[in-house]
């Protein structure tokens, strides 16, 4: 604003650089015209008008200055403002555990910017819930719930088949549901629940799912981990991978420590699905979502209620914990990039551990065989 002359001018009166108005409308955003015939926007998904035109918050310069390294995002960014501007439109996403917590805010900041996202959820009248919440804000979006239990491989495979049988590409996959701190329990497959729920599930999924994702390209996998894949291994005293630390007895099982070597596995697989798939046009990087998130997936214990419940005014939002996700999942600067990991929306080196491709690589190979023997073959 020249405050001097009393108007709106492009050109800064010292400086001489000049502003423009650069692309389309932000999703969700319309523009009409009044009765006097002034032009005004629309604003459906926070249902408000203006008559300010909303790109005049990206406007960008007539002369860029030289771009500085100065990383975009960081811990306070959220998945909204990470897609700002961005139209999904044409793009199907899915989204597993996606009726709480990160899952929710990944599935509905994708769904507000108009892709078809499927929240793959094991509790369907939950997953309808989140829908229904989805729709309230945008009523517009394309988003459905669809069953996916992945304690139950014939669960998986029923899935992939329904899925398939819509006839729809797969641009985006997002591996997010997880368990924690769960008691001691085999699935109906004869493995350690968190194990399979964390890893093998969706191991199997990808592995159903990989044509899609191919004939898609370019297409994408954010596999969900977590910092704690740090303090653990599963790797015996040879250096050979120990079967009996991914699916352990009940004496020698421990919660926390089930639960990282599972996010341990999350990042092997993630690596070692992008060796294998990026020349097909499909990439994979593993993301930590942020530390002591307070969200449903402590609610196993009362112990990680109340530790959760204590960091919490330290902790992010789950639209701060979705934001690495959707980064990975959808930043341009990303494209063809994989076999990383991600946290605060910044590539960071994982454990020594999670870089070993002879783990990963046996990893897969174990996974392999777990889940050809069979859904629902496991003895136990």
């Amino acid at each position: 604003m020249n405050h001097a002359e009393e108007k709106t001018q492009w050109e800064h009166p010292k400086t001489g650089k000049r502003k423009r108005i650069a692309g389309d409308l932000p999703y969700g955003w319309e523009q009409e015209t009044d009765e006097n015939g002034q032009v005004f926007f629309v604003d459906h998904i926070n249902k408000r008008t203006t008559y300010l035109d909303p790109r005049l918050a990206f406007t960008v310069d007539d002369n860029p200055t030289k771009p500085t390294n100065r990383q975009r995002y960081d811990s306070s960014t959220t998945a909204m403002e990470i897609l700002q501007g961005r139209d999904f439109t044409g793009k199907v996403v899915v989204v597993t555990g996606a009726n709480s917590g990160v899952g929710f805010e990944t599935a509905k900041s994708f769904a507000l910017h108009g892709a078809h996202v499927i929240l793959a959820c094991r509790n369907v009248t939950r997953a309808n819930e989140a829908v229904s919440q989805i729709l309230g804000e945008w009523h517009k979006a394309k988003v459905e719930a669809m069953t996916l239990d992945l304690a139950l491989l014939r669960s998986v495979q029923h899935f992939a088949q329904a899925f398939k049988a819509k006839n729809l590409s797969l641009h985006v996959l997002v591996c997010n549901a997880a368990a924690f701190a769960l008691p001691w329990s085999l699935t109906k497959d004869g493995l350690e629940t968190t194990f399979q729920v964390n890893h093998l599930g969706h191991f199997y999924l990808v592995q159903l799912l990989q044509d899609v994702l191919c004939r898609s390209a370019p297409a994408r996998v954010v596999v969900v981990s977590s910092e704690s894949h740090r303090f653990t291994d599963i790797n015996d005293s040879s250096g050979k991978l120990d079967f009996s630390c991914l699916s352990p007895s009940k004496n020698d099982y421990w919660a926390m420590l089930a639960y990282n070597r599972s996010k341990l596995c999350n990042i092997l697989f993630s690596n070692e699905l992008h060796r294998r798939l990026s020349p097909r046009g499909v990439t994979s990087n593993a993301v930590h979502p942020g530390n002591m998130m307070y969200s449903s997936i402590h609610r196993n214990w009362w112990v990680y209620t109340l530790l959760f419940t204590l960091a919490r005014p330290f902790t992010k939002s789950m639209q701060q914990g979705a934001a690495t996700t959707v980064y990975c999942a959808a930043a341009p600067e990303l494209e063809g990039l994989g076999g990383m990991y991600f946290n605060n929306c910044c590539r960071c080196l994982p454990s020594p551990e999670a870089q070993s491709e002879e783990t990963a690589r046996a990893l897969w190979a174990l996974s392999e065989r777990l889940v050809q023997e069979g859904p629902g073959s496991q003895s136990g």
